[in-house]
């Protein structure tokens, strides 16, 4: 069996964990918050906020799973014995 030859490099894990963690919420709050002040701004109403922040949030989320996967090759999380 192909994966049973590899094991878990718990220290990349954490590191990228924590990463992901820590980017994530900056982002997904930058996002949440860039709805609210153009919605604000340009006085759009409240579904228009709400349609800006699920957009955004969405940008947001998509990044992370970028930042997810280059840091996979950054540091990988399995390793070969």
């Amino acid at each position: 069996m192909p994966s049973s030859d590899k094991s878990i490099n718990w220290t990349s894990l954490i590191t990228i964990c924590s990463a992901a963690i820590l980017i994530g919420t900056e982002l997904l709050g930058a996002a949440w918050a860039s709805g609210w002040a153009l919605a604000g701004f340009f006085q759009l109403g409240s579904t228009v906020e709400t349609i800006l922040q699920v957009v955004f949030a969405l940008c947001a989320l998509y990044a992370i799973f970028v930042f997810l996967r280059q840091a996979n090759r950054v540091e990988p999380v399995f390793k070969r014995n």
